[in-house]
């Protein structure tokens, strides 16, 4: 039995696992409360939601976007799945506008291993892997002036003394955690960071449909203003 294997089962049913598919709910639970609150707002928009984002997809359109860059992917079942999926809107001749990029970690257990008599382990690699994600929606997004997306993080490896808060300050580009930044920012929107929430206690379904509800409401309005509200059916 390989050891790779052995890692599965190892993790299947621990509280890493049990921990992470009851939040991962939780903000699927944010998302159709988003969803209800847009079309509250804006009841014309055509809203979509995907779990992923194929990257011939993306390299379709930076191709499209960017006509002087070469751009190439491998193999084409690759994606980007971000924990909460992609919400998007449509405009009337087909074109999707994204609104909102949601994921969710959990990362740490030395609490845990402590209160049991354990040892403490080494911090993990979730926020690794979640960087190589935000490199990606960056790069698909970079034709306009916001980057929507967001990311909650909790557990005790982001305690406020912990110094895995720098690693994912490095993914922000050294932007403040626990604020929105939506908007690009710096010398022609050089900075676009996306919104990072972190924190030792558990975000709340409550906490974090508040803020993916507030990014995908100002998503919007970006768009109506700079394509138009006729190019989204509004009269």
């Amino acid at each position: 039995m390989s050891k790779k294997h052995d890692l599965r089962t190892q993790r299947a049913g621990t509280v890493i696992n049990r921990t992470s598919k009851r939040q991962e709910k939780a903000l699927d639970r944010a998302l159709i409360g988003v969803q209800k609150q847009l079309k509250k707002r804006f009841p014309w928009i055509r809203l979509e939601h995907q779990l992923s984002w194929p990257l011939a997809e993306v390299v379709s359109s930076l191709s499209d976007d960017f006509p002087g860059e070469t751009f190439v992917h491998y193999h084409s079942k690759s994606a980007m799945r971000p924990d909460g999926g992609i919400l998007s809107m449509r405009s009337n001749d087909g074109r999707r506008f994204t609104l909102l990029i949601a994921e969710k970690k959990n990362q740490g257990t030395n609490d845990l291993r402590t209160r049991e008599g354990k040892p403490r382990q080494a911090q993990g690699n979730a926020i690794e892997r979640l960087g190589k994600n935000v490199i990606g929606f960056r790069t698909a997004l970079m034709k306009e002036s916001i980057f929507p997306f967001v990311c909650f993080g909790d557990g005790c490896d982001f305690a406020d003394d912990s110094s895995i808060l720098d690693r994912v300050v490095t993914i922000a580009m050294f932007g403040e955690l626990n604020q929105q930044h939506l908007h690009n920012s710096g010398p022609n929107g050089c900075f676009n960071r996306g919104s990072f929430y972190f924190r030792e206690a558990e975000w709340t379904e409550k906490e974090m449909l508040e803020h993916c509800a507030d990014l995908a409401q100002r998503s919007v309005l970006y768009y109506l203003s700079k394509y138009g509200l006729s190019a989204f059916g509004a009269d």
